[in-house]
């Protein structure tokens, strides 16, 4: 229409688009969810998947849709929409591997923040299955106990204890007890690093190291 501007260019948008898919990829692969489960997970291809993810294929409403919904973020996220004003964030709950995840941060990059959940009576007893990937982990448990097993070490954690790690140590963690466990989790594939460190049940650290690490 003549005499209107927009504030966005054709360039600006195809820009836009062709981020799409880089996002996407970097969302599963933080995710830790392969093209055929996303496929089975959303309705939409393997190929139509990986056509997306490789900016092969136009996004469209039907195909984002369904990704923001298994995924778990607003739609804007994935198309990397600009902010509106409002810092409050509205997060989805996801729920993988029997625990629910409540992302609290809003981005797809950089340090990501979730709230994780693992219900009543969701303990697996004995050797538990360890992971290992780049970047670091910071938890902080907020209720129950939690059973975190870093390489050769097992520990408990319970309300109010912290533990960080390097991810690349095989990890891997569980409910400690037949109550939920409800923890905070910061991940950094840069590998931020907190100041406070996984310890040995019963080993307390001297004045010292406190004031050290501040």
């Amino acid at each position: 229409m003549a005499g209107v501007t927009t504030g966005a260019t054709g360039d600006d948008f195809a820009g836009v688009l062709t981020a799409v898919g880089p996002r996407l990829r970097a969302l599963r692969r933080d995710r830790d969810i392969t093209l055929a489960q996303l496929a089975e997970e959303t309705g939409i291809s393997v190929s139509t998947l990986s056509r997306l993810e490789s900016g092969r294929r136009k996004p469209t409403l039907e195909l984002m849709l369904p990704l923001a919904k298994a995924y778990g973020v607003q739609l804007d996220e994935l198309v990397d929409a600009p902010p509106t004003g409002d810092p409050r964030i509205h997060p989805r709950p996801v729920k993988r591997h029997g625990m629910t995840f409540i992302p609290l941060t809003r981005h797809l990059g950089g340090l990501h923040a979730y709230k994780q959940i693992i219900p009543a009576g969701e303990r697996r007893p004995g050797q538990l299955e360890t992971r290992v990937h780049e970047g670091y982990e910071w938890l902080y448990v907020l209720s129950g106990r939690l059973r975190l097993v870093l390489g050769e070490h097992e520990l408990v954690l319970g309300a109010g204890e912290v533990a960080e790690f390097d991810t690349r140590t095989p990890h891997a963690w569980t409910g400690a007890g037949p109550e939920a466990v409800e923890f905070l989790s910061l991940f950094g594939k840069q590998g931020e690093r907190m100041h406070v460190r996984a310890r040995p049940a019963g080993e307390r650290r001297t004045a010292d190291e406190e004031t050290g690490d501040r």
